[in-house]
């Protein structure tokens, strides 16, 4: 336990950021498995890349991708993520779109 009283200080410091960072990293995580869910959803065995059932998600996944690159953005700005986790997420996330748009 800290003695001193900037060591009280730090240490509130930190659980606060500390549980601003864990929220803002559980809404990104919760956004990311969003739209992987949309995309790669499958009816029984078959695909349905044809259906429009499933360009219906896609197209709701493609509105959810400004949301979460914002997010990891500033995720990156402030020092959360470091800004080539954020580039890799944002690519595979990307690619994973138009890839089931195909």
């Amino acid at each position: 336990m800290p003695i001193t009283k900037s060591a009280k200080k730090a240490l509130r410091q930190s659980l606060k950021r500390r549980a601003r960072n864990f929220q803002h990293k559980n809404k990104i995580k919760k956004l990311l498995k969003e739209i992987k869910n949309l995309v790669t959803q499958k009816k029984g065995d078959e695909l349905r890349s044809s259906s429009p059932s499933l360009r219906s998600e896609i197209e709701e996944a493609k509105k959810l991708l400004p949301q979460v690159y914002k997010l990891l953005d500033k995720a990156a700005k402030t020092g959360l993520i470091k800004k080539n986790t954020v580039a890799r997420k944002k690519s595979r996330i990307t690619k994973l779109i138009n890839k089931s748009q195909q």
